[in-house]
């Protein structure tokens, strides 16, 4: 199966020896993101203004491939404390689909940069010409 690399100015570069993103058949696999603006300065604020960052950067990474933020089957989230996934924020609720992804939250010890969350995902394209 033909891998194809995907990268975008619209969202920060990798920081270490990954990809943005790999599409393989119908299938988009994102890295991780960070709070991180499209030229890597980090995003300042609370978990909910973090997580709307992380999201923009997912959306700008699989943008323009036929995947929209409707077309992402699963994600993980990882908050860096209990408690810490606002799932119910009004703030976050509109830039989420109206039906969220399939989705696994692990806390973990500590991200880079001392950010609160990271979330990677897997989508779906909707159209698939390779």
């Amino acid at each position: 199966m033909k891998q194809i690399v995907i990268e975008t100015d619209q969202a920060p570069a990798a920081i270490g020896p990954y990809t943005q993103a790999l599409a393989a058949g119908p299938f988009v696999f994102i890295s991780g993101q960070i709070p991180l603006d499209p030229n890597g300065r980090l995003v300042e604020g609370d978990i909910v203004v973090q997580t709307v960052q992380v999201i923009a950067n997912l959306k700008a990474i699989s943008g323009g491939r036929g995947v929209g933020s409707e077309g992402c089957g699963e994600n993980h989230r990882l908050p860096d404390r209990p408690g810490r996934f606002p799932g119910d924020e009004p703030d976050l609720r509109r830039v989420l689909p109206q039906h969220p992804p399939a989705r696994t939250t692990i806390q973990v010890a500590g991200l880079p940069r001392n950010v609160s969350v990271e979330i990677d995902a897997i989508a779906v394209k909707t159209e698939w010409h390779a």
